[in-house]
């Protein structure tokens, strides 16, 4: 029973609840996706479903690296994954609505950096 209670307590780690929200809306942004390695995960996943590996090659983090902030954006509701039963094992990972909605915040923050290289090569 403990290691149950174990596991689920560490499952919900980084679940964000209306009890640890900050009062900030730029700090709940942050909290959910705060990391460089979350929002290289967003950006590739605005493309469509990818498999683990993609990820992985993609993003450039190692698989420990990637398999927790996968974890922890599943568990906030970011993204869905799916896993098949098949060998060797296939998973998948999609976007959710609450993580497509994050599609303008990555927009901008690619034209915010288009602009910011630009202003240094001048």
């Amino acid at each position: 029973m403990l290691v149950v209670k174990k596991k689920l307590m560490e499952y919900n780690k980084y679940m964000i609840t209306k009890k640890n929200l900050p009062p900030c809306p730029v700090a709940v942004l942050l909290k959910l996706i705060g990391n460089k390695w979350k929002i290289l995960i967003i950006r590739d996943l605005l493309t469509g479903t990818k498999r683990f590996g993609e990820l992985k090659r993609s993003v450039g983090c190692s698989q420990k690296v990637l398999t927790s902030n996968l974890k922890e954006m599943e568990e906030n509701k970011l993204l869905l994954r799916k896993a098949f039963a098949e060998i060797p094992p296939r998973v998948e990972y999609t976007l959710t609505k609450t993580g497509l909605s994050l599609a303008p915040v990555l927009q901008e923050m690619a034209a915010w950096g288009d602009k910011y290289r630009r202003s240094l090569k001048k």
